[in-house]
């Protein structure tokens, strides 16, 4: 455990980050998650509309630099990949 108070004052602030953090990647999930569903049941409007929802959270995970931009990239490039070869 930490002595020095300096320390103690990055824990408590790793801490709170890792928390937004993960709470971020886990709503980022959450809406890739919810493009693959709209791929899977074959609808391609609700899949381009999730897409369109998807893809702002994804880059503002770049943003508060919880994805790297090219991630980011691949991830919406492939989703949008999918949701072309359903036609």
């Amino acid at each position: 455990m930490a002595n020095i108070r300096s320390a103690k004052k990055r824990i408590r602030q790793t801490a709170r980050s890792t928390a937004t953090n993960r709470d971020r990647m886990s709503r980022i999930r959450t809406f890739i998650k919810k493009v693959e569903a709209a791929i899977a049941s074959g609808d391609k409007t609700a899949a381009n509309g999730a897409l369109k929802t998807a893809q702002p959270e994804i880059h503002r995970g770049v943003t508060k630099g919880v994805l790297k931009k090219q991630t980011a990239a691949r991830k919406v490039s492939r989703l949008n990949a999918r949701i072309k070869a359903m036609a």
